[in-house]
């Protein structure tokens, strides 16, 4: 399963330069509004050092990591809703998304203008809430009119609508239908299958200056702003320095500003934590290889992933824990000190479960 984040902010916060860190590629990054017409696509691994371990072990020749794909989206301005800037354009690169993150300006440069004329986080934040919340009331609107029409003629469309109706009321009091929508009752999963931009989590990136980037008050302040959501503190600048450095030199400068992994490598951890995702492992001589499931997902699911005649001819799964296979050194002394188990269907997978499944069909 694939992971997709769109990356959404107001015009000149450092979405294209973050972008260009993240994916190695050389995006245009321009400091007036809208250097991002068309959306760009990059797939980036997930960092995940038990698998040049797993590779050491099997002999792998190739390692294949689970990966994350970023879509950076134009900036969004103050009535793009009502098709401001290059408005809903925009807003329908969003539905593609598994989640949303929004990169946020905290840093202070008189050479790089700001859309509307001040360094706001918490102005910011608001804009890009609002503009997604009246989208959606948008989509809504003509989504009821349909629903009500539908639901005098056949009654299986009357709960589309009573929680089409449920969805409509908790955007109008302001909030998103991803945090209020579960407490007034509203199916994120039918809401969803309208396009509601707001059903999708978000994750907020805070692009701050070098120096804010070991005061730790500030990001407490920030961080704040958006609870529950999770934020990521980086230096977009810095990212891209870092990419162009020796892991060794990259980890000294990380460790200069109290980190010990860059904002990108965090932000792909988030984006998994955000969307109840988790990895496990399978190895052998031709590569060693992460693969995407959910949280609770059991062993038949997660065969499926790699084909879909796994899971249904699943007969067994053979696991041993990541932590048990490194510290034993091989398939072979992690068998001898009965660290290497047979599950069934009911087995429920955990993340650094390495797996062999056996299957018929």
């Amino acid at each position: 399963m694939a992971l997709t984040i769109g990356i959404v902010g107001l015009p000149n916060v450092g979405k294209s330069t973050m972008f260009n860190a993240l994916t190695k590629n050389n995006v245009l990054a321009a400091n007036y509004p809208f250097a991002t017409i068309e959306p760009n696509v990059g797939v980036v691994p997930l960092p995940d050092d038990r698998l040049a371990r797993l590779a050491e072990i099997h002999g792998s020749d190739k390692i294949l990591p689970a990966t994350v794909s970023f879509v950076d989206i134009a900036g969004i301005v103050r009535g793009a809703s009502e098709g401001e800037g290059l408005g809903n354009k925009f807003l329908a690169n969003i539905r593609e998304a598994d989640a949303i993150c929004q990169v946020v300006r905290a840093f202070e440069d008189g050479d790089v203008v700001h859309v509307d004329g001040k360094v706001s986080p918490e102005s910011d934040i608001e804009t890009i809430h609002t503009e997604l919340v009246l989208a959606d009331l948008q989509t809504l609107e003509k989504a009821v009119a349909r629903l009500e029409k539908e639901a005098r003629i056949k009654k299986e469309s009357k709960p589309l609508l009573d929680n089409a109706l449920a969805a409509q009321k908790v955007l109008e009091e302001g909030s998103t239908l991803y945090a209020g929508g579960p407490a007034a009752g509203v199916d994120l999963d039918q809401a969803r299958g309208l396009g509601l931009l707001t059903t999708k989590p978000f994750i907020y990136v805070f692009n701050l200056d070098e120096d804010q980037l070991t005061d730790d008050a500030l990001k407490t302040s920030l961080a704040a702003l958006v609870e529950p959501a999770d934020a990521v503190f980086l230096n977009a600048k810095l990212e891209m320095d870092l990419m162009d450095m020796s892991p060794e030199d990259a980890q000294e400068m990380l460790e200069g500003f109290g980190a010990t992994e860059s904002g990108l490598d965090q932000l792909a951890r988030t984006g998994f934590h955000t969307l109840g995702l988790q990895t496990y492992l399978t190895a052998g001589p031709k590569e060693s290889r992460a693969w995407t499931i959910g949280r609770g997902w059991t062993a038949p699911q997660a065969a499926g992933v790699i084909h879909t005649d796994f899971q249904r001819g699943f007969i067994k799964a053979e696991i041993v824990s990541f932590t048990d296979l490194d510290a034993a050194g091989s398939m072979a002394a992690a068998k001898s000190v009965g660290k290497v188990r047979m599950e069934g269907k009911d087995y429920v997978m955990q993340d650094g479960d390495v797996v062999e499944f056996r299957f018929n069909v």
